[in-house]
């Protein structure tokens, strides 16, 4: 298992030079064009991490949560997943934590555990997606990107509590 990445590069610089290919020429060329894409999204990314530092560290999120835990309990989804329902969107780390909180406080066969695992592998992280797709290409106007890909964490939401229940319940 040691040994997959050394023999795959092995393989790709055997079989350019098979093909008479300048590899080093191609792999510079490669890593200047990553360097150019990384200054282009770097601004985006820091931003977006700022944001979400501060989110975070203000309690926004804290008060957000405890506002709408409320009326998601009355539509039948468990209050502890509402915070990593807030943030996935925004922060893959931060989620998948919020995910271990979940198992540790309820348990991961628990209905709170299972629709946050549903959850976590069906939705995504909207707001770093887009910043690094869009940001990599210099757009700067969505247009409907962004409502169309939180209305799709919303069904990954809707859609997670259904199934559980479907399957488990």
């Amino acid at each position: 298992m040691e040994l997959v990445m050394p023999v795959f590069a092995c393989v790709i610089v055997l079989f350019g030079l098979i093909r008479r290919v300048r590899v080093l020429d191609v792999f510079m060329t490669g890593a200047k064009e990553g360097i150019r894409t990384l200054y282009n999204i770097a601004p985006t990314i820091i931003g977006l991490m700022f944001a979400v530092s501060l989110l975070k560290s203000s309690g926004a999120v804290d008060v957000i949560c405890s506002l709408i835990a409320p009326a998601a309990q009355k539509l039948g989804f468990p209050p502890e997943i509402v915070p990593m329902a807030m943030l996935r969107p925004v922060s893959g780390s931060g989620a998948t934590a919020l995910l271990l909180s979940v198992f540790t406080d309820c348990g991961p066969d628990s209905f709170a555990g299972r629709v946050a695992s549903v959850l976590a592998g069906s939705s995504e992280t909207t707001f770093y997606a887009t910043a690094m797709y869009f940001g990599s290409v210099n757009i700067k106007n969505t247009r409907h990107t962004l409502p169309a890909a939180l209305a799709a964490d919303f069904t990954a939401l809707v859609m997670s509590a259904a199934t559980v229940k479907m399957f488990f319940y």
